[in-house]
C-alpha cells in the first residue's frame, strides 16, 4: 500500500462514536449512562449510515437530560412519608 490509499483509511469522513467508556445501562430507561445511546444503537453503530449516526447525535442531549433527573433516593421516600 502506498501512503495515499493508507491516508484514505485513517482518514475516513466518518462520525465518531459518543462513547466515553462509561459503560453502565440504565435499568428503566436501557440507556448507556455514558453515551445515552439505547443498546441497539451501540450494536449498529458500525453499520449505520452517516444520516443515522447524526440522527442518533442529535437526540443524546435530550436523553441526557432525562437520565440526569432524580427519580427516587432518600428524599423521594421522605416525600411519599408526607402524604
Amino acid at each position: 500500500m502506498n501512503d495515499q490509499s493508507t491516508d484514505r483509511i485513517w482518514k475516513r469522513d466518518e462520525i465518531e462514536s459518543p462513547c466515553v467508556k462509561i459503560c453502565v445501562i440504565h435499568p428503566a430507561s436501557r440507556i448507556c449512562t455514558g453515551c445515552h445511546r439505547t443498546l441497539d444503537e451501540i450494536a449498529a453503530w458500525t453499520r449505520m449510515s452517516a444520516d443515522e449516526r447524526r440522527a442518533v447525535m442529535t437526540a443524546l442531549p435530550e436523553r441526557a437530560s432525562f437520565l440526569r433527573q432524580r427519580r427516587g433516593g432518600r428524599a423521594a421516600r421522605l416525600d411519599r412519608g408526607r402524604d
